[in-house]
């Protein structure tokens, strides 16, 4: 029992400086009035009644307090949203409107019980019913003005976050425009249409109208937050024939998304990062194919999966780039971020879906 004690004390959360500001503010002067009006002019009169009453006041008064702050930092705990406001103030209410009392009665009773310092119920210079109207005005101001305190704090963190993001989602659409609109791939891209042009004009000038496209939609791209799920596929395939004029029989697409799913949104180059990824990591041969996947999947989601058959040739530097921006600009929006799944023989990016555009 002793080794357990301690342990419980410990488990418990600290108590936050809300909670010592009160103390150190109201009880030095709460608690000898609050103590005056029990005992009468006897607690001003007699030095060892003022120290005892206050001391056993401010023991009591100090676990109302310390109670109350567990309390509280439970139910914010489970409702710290600013948009949960309503749902944290009325429970705090509940809570402060049920512990306060219960300390109230309890000391009240002592006293009256054990008839601690000469008290008498009858001769009690202020009413309990006095007691518990100024308990109840001093929890509401206690629950105003910690909500006032918490809800303004809260609205700075939240501004505080969006500029970061802000900065985060700059960065990254500048990281994206460098990433996408770099030498080494217009050079690849180039070269191939160079091949094409002496061996089949046909499919050079095909090439050269998919280059265009491709290139168009990166840099137009970043000028919206959102796009379709149709607008990105239809990207993805001029980008596709691209890699697949490159690699030929090393790289295959499969796309499984419904009509009915293609108005859905997303942020804008979400497919393309991730088809650079498995591109960068993978081995890409005609007698070992890269695939990759792109479905949806319930609850309005789209999976993208690529089997994994890493580089043996030297270890592919990775700073996750592509993934990271992917989920800033999801932090941006409020919304879920994409779940990632790796096994032995599959890497797997689960992206959410956000409100279909009216049609």
């Amino acid at each position: 029992m002793k080794r357990f004690v301690p342990e419980l004390f410990r488990r418990l959360p600290p108590v936050r400086p809300q909670t010592q500001w009160h103390f150190l503010l109201l009880f030095p002067w709460f608690i000898p009035l609050l103590t005056y009006w029990v005992i009468g002019p006897r607690y001003w009169s007699d030095a060892w009644t003022f120290a005892s009453a206050t001391l056993l006041n401010l023991t009591i008064g100090g676990c109302c307090l310390i109670t109350l702050d567990q309390l509280t930092q439970l139910v914010v705990s489970r409702y710290p949203n600013l948009g949960q406001t309503w749902q944290r103030v009325w429970r705090l209410l509940l809570v402060f409107m049920t512990v306060t009392p219960f300390f109230v009665f309890s000391g009240i009773y002592l006293y009256s019980h054990f008839h601690l310092f000469g008290y008498n119920y009858e001769e009690s210079p202020f009413s309990l019913g006095r007691i518990i109207l100024i308990n109840g005005v001093a929890n509401l101001l206690s629950v105003g003005i910690d909500e006032s305190t918490y809800s303004l704090k809260k609205w700075r963190e939240n501004m505080l976050e969006k500029e970061q993001l802000r900065k985060i989602n700059i960065q990254s659409q500048l990281e994206s425009l460098k990433n996408q609109v770099n030498p080494h791939f217009l050079f690849n891209s180039l070269n191939s249409l160079s091949s094409l042009i002496d061996d089949d004009a046909e499919k050079a000038g095909k090439f050269l109208d998919e280059m265009a496209k491709v290139y168009r939609y990166l840099l137009q791209t970043n000028e919206g937050s959102l796009t379709t799920l149709d607008t990105e596929l239809t990207f993805i395939q001029s980008y596709y024939h691209l890699l697949k004029t490159r690699y030929g029989a090393g790289i295959h697409l499969d796309v499984v998304v419904p009509p009915s799913c293609r108005t859905y949104q997303l942020p804008p180059l979400t497919l393309q990062m991730l088809v650079e990824n498995a591109i960068k990591h993978n081995v890409i041969h005609a007698g070992k194919p890269l695939l990759i996947e792109i479905e949806t999947i319930n609850y309005g989601q789209l999976l993208v999966r690529n089997n994994r058959q890493p580089k043996t040739g030297g270890r592919v530097m990775s700073n996750q780039v592509g993934l990271s921006n992917i989920a800033a600009k999801y932090r941006l929006l409020v919304q879920e971020e994409p779940t990632v799944l790796s096994d032995d023989t599959h890497f797997t990016v689960i992206i959410p879906l956000m409100n279909p555009v009216n049609e």
